[in-house]
């Protein structure tokens, strides 16, 4: 999770010099693979004058590019603060800090607390939360017409992975863990919310869904 007011973690694997690091790449090369599918999806459902909440969303590639493809606005929520200092720098170079409200609040614990938006997004998130049932309720409930998050495969290949980062973590002292939930689960979830699947893409490391609004 790009930034995951119980940190869970997240404040000793996700610092100042990661941030750093994640802004930096973006400067040089932009948006990766998975981000730039994410964005593609969303501009061909239309998101011109769209209220944007991004739910982990590190130092704001993701809604950078959306205000620059015609989002009216967008608020960022955060587990830590660390990502603050970076996003800002981002976001006063492409001149649209005042369009960005940045907030350290878990929606999953106090929804209330967050007004919904046209679109919700979510990028390598869902898989640093324990209670993903949890987490995509609260989003789901926030996501007027559209949501779109990604999430790594559940299969052999993937827990391996996860199962050596988490002990990596569990030794060096970190709190820290990463999950692959159940992707079907996952889904059911969003669509007990009146969200149906409108976009999938199968990938290696990270899968996409893109989801609409069919009822209120």
């Amino acid at each position: 999770m790009a930034g995951c007011c119980d940190p869970r973690g997240c404040d000793g694997v996700f610092g100042n010099r990661f941030a750093r690091r994640v802004a930096s790449r973006y400067r040089k090369r932009g948006l990766g693979g998975t981000e730039q599918r994410i964005v593609d999806f969303l501009v061909a459902r239309d998101i011109m004058g769209a209220s944007v909440l991004e739910i982990g969303g590190g130092v704001g590639e993701l809604h950078l590019e959306l205000l620059r493809r015609g989002a009216a606005r967008a608020t960022n929520l955060e587990l830590v603060a660390a990502y603050d200092a970076a996003a800002n720098e981002l976001s006063s170079e492409a001149g649209v800090g005042d369009r960005i409200t940045r907030r350290i609040l878990d929606i999953a614990a106090t929804p209330g607390q967050v007004e919904p938006a046209d679109v919700v997004v979510m990028h390598r998130v869902v898989c640093c939360y324990p209670d993903f049932e949890r987490l995509l309720g609260a989003a789901a409930d926030h996501a007027r017409r559209l949501l779109v998050f990604s999430h790594p495969p559940r299969n052999a290949a993937s827990r391996l992975v996860l199962a050596a980062q988490n002990t990596a973590f569990r030794v060096s002292g970190k709190t820290f863990r990463t999950f692959a939930h159940p992707p079907g689960q996952m889904l059911a979830v969003l669509g007990a919310y009146g969200l149906s699947p409108v976009y999938a893409h199968q990938g290696l490391v990270w899968r996409v869904a893109g989801l609409e609004r069919t009822s209120a």
